[in-house]
């Protein structure tokens, strides 16, 4: 026997589980699939549950934004084109479902790459080890020419960009988002770090010309943050410094401003949740009321899971 009592368990209190408030119910369970089904009926089949719900829920704020005539913010980083789902925010875009796109400079450049290329991406474990990493002069020259130009004609950087793609025939320019939001009148800001992108490197890059097409991308932005307010949408894709960075600005410039940027709704989607976006997206944002998610999954997968539920929700 012990030398050490033991608590006696016969004295503690009980209840009956059926009578306890659940937070999981086997009307919540998801339903398992079968051949042929419908995208509408893979949606319902999900769980009613955690991420499930919110997924659906960030689908249903984007729909009412659009009924109630606010915003739909999308930002985005590089990887998002990378994995190919260009075409999918272009058909939201298309739709009216997204009324302004706002990325980094890697996710421009991908885009410009494929419009101009048909291919992005460059292996860049094997182009650093000779100093070729980011060296193409064809891609460099286009963006660092189009960002030139974007000055005398007092256009933002993604504006003077998807025109000059617009008016030099691009090969592939049907399928990039740049391009296809100058076309249908969207406006797409591009957000740049000088020195954080390959054509950077480049002799023909005009620090000045980046900066001022840059910060005007900044102001017009943070305009269409100004209508936010009770109704409208931000999501990031994979952004983890650079656009949490600049919403946060944005929203602050507009509430100084006067306008009443509150109760709207922000997600936050990536391969991993990173402290900026989930403080500068999906928390301070909302403090003074709406309701900020994270979801987390690879860009190729939950893209085109979001759009579906979305794209059903106005069938």
């Amino acid at each position: 026997m012990s030398r050490y009592r033991e608590i006696n368990l016969d004295l503690i209190h009980t209840y009956a589980a059926s009578e306890r408030r659940s937070k999981v119910e086997t009307a919540q369970e998801g339903k398992p699939p079968y051949p042929g089904m419908t995208v509408k009926e893979f949606l319902d089949r999900m769980p009613g549950i955690l991420k499930a719900n919110d997924l659906k829920a960030i689908a249903r704020s984007v729909v009412e934004a659009k009924h109630l005539g606010k915003p739909v913010i999308v930002m985005l980083g590089g990887h998002v084109i990378k994995t190919g789902c260009s075409p999918i925010l272009i058909d939201l875009a298309g739709r009216g479902l997204v009324s302004h796109f706002a990325s980094n400079g890697s996710a421009a450049i991908h885009d410009t790459e494929l419009a101009l290329f048909g291919r992005t991406s460059e292996d860049v474990d094997i182009q650093l080890e000779t100093g070729a990493f980011g060296m193409a002069a064809d891609l460099a020259d286009f963006i660092n020419k189009g960002v030139k130009n974007a000055i005398p004609e007092m256009e933002g950087f993604g504006e003077a960009i998807g025109r000059c793609l617009i008016e030099q025939g691009a090969p592939f320019g049907k399928r990039t988002l740049i391009a296809n939001c100058y076309e249908l009148n969207i406006p797409y800001t591009i957000h740049v770090a000088l020195g954080t992108d390959i054509v950077h490197q480049h002799p023909g890059a005009d620090g000045s010309a980046i900066g001022e097409a840059s910060l005007r991308d900044f102001r017009i932005l943070a305009e269409t943050v100004s209508g936010l307010g009770n109704g409208g949408v931000v999501i990031n894709f994979g952004s983890a410094v650079i656009l949490p960075e600049v919403f946060l600005k944005c929203l602050s410039v507009a509430r100084n401003i006067g306008h009443d940027v509150r109760r709207f709704t922000t997600a936050n989607f990536d391969m991993i949740q990173h402290y900026r976006p989930n403080e500068n997206v999906v928390r301070r944002p909302v403090l003074p009321g709406g309701k900020g998610y994270s979801i987390t999954g690879h860009h190729e997968i939950m893209i085109p899971l979001l759009a579906a539920a979305i794209v059903e929700l106005i069938r």
